[in-house]
């Protein structure tokens, strides 16, 4: 008789312990009773009645998705190839498991298309100097339509944008050109520079009596340092003439 009375007890102990289900910290368990939701399991050791109940439990900590190289056609029409990667959290984990099949693929395929309409939506020019926009833009997209998921997007992360090798070899030519042209406009800015502080020097001269023979002095002098110099002095041709016409007049005179 008391062996009879055992059983019961038995059965009992052994449908609690299959029945006990462990929610982790960074869990929340969707419970369901006959297949209707309930409410949300907490941490903890939780009571899940077999063939009644049924618990599905949903990672919330901050994932990432790899979003594969996705080929698409700027604004301006050029082709190029664009990867990112999306980090997001589950802030419902209800409506995770209820209004979506898979959440993670779902957000993929999505992230997908939308990298793809926002891309088509700006310049090549634009997307490459303004990464960050881009990415807030896709971001705000897909969290919006995630949001009746109850997906939270936390951020988006343009990794790599892929050129075609023809536009890089065009894009390096026209940044050597640019190049050139500043080089240009620097040297042309320099001898202007130049020539304004060769005028004020020449009026300064022009304004002190003496100050230019100085200077012719000072560059003899100068140039007399170094013997290996050859100095070359430019004679007006007034003066030539001058000494000619003097030759003549001491030659009639003789």
């Amino acid at each position: 008789m008391e062996i009879l009375l055992l059983y019961p007890g038995v059965i009992v102990l052994f449908i609690i312990l299959i029945s006990v289900r462990e929610v982790k910290q960074y869990e929340r368990g969707v419970k369901f009773v006959m297949g209707r939701f309930t409410k949300l399991a907490m941490p903890g050791w939780r009571l899940v009645i077999p063939i009644f109940q049924k618990m599905v439990k949903v990672d919330i900590r901050v994932k990432a998705v790899d979003v594969p190289d996705q080929e698409a056609i700027t604004k301006d029409n050029i082709s190029i190839k664009i990867n990112a990667v999306i980090y997001y959290k589950v802030s419902d984990a209800g409506r995770a498991v209820i209004e979506v099949e898979n959440f993670f693929w779902a957000i993929s395929q999505l992230a997908q298309t939308t990298m793809r309409n926002a891309v088509g939506e700006v310049t090549m020019d634009d997307l490459l100097k303004n990464r960050e926009g881009v990415a807030d833009k896709i971001q705000i997209a897909v969290d919006k339509a995630t949001d009746p998921w109850g997906i939270k997007v936390e951020a988006v992360d343009l990794k790599d944008i892929v050129l075609p090798v023809d536009l890089k070899r065009t894009m390096a030519k026209e940044a050597e050109a640019e190049r050139e042209r500043r080089a240009v406009i620097i040297k042309a800015e320099g001898e202007v520079s130049a020539s304004n502080n060769l005028a004020k020097a020449a009026q300064t001269l022009a304004a002190s009596p003496g100050a230019l023979h100085l200077r012719t002095l000072q560059s003899i002098n100068d140039i007399s340092s170094d013997q290996s110099n050859t100095t070359i002095w430019m004679v007006p041709l007034e003066v030539l003439r001058t000494m000619e016409n003097l030759n003549d007049y001491i030659q009639k005179k003789k």
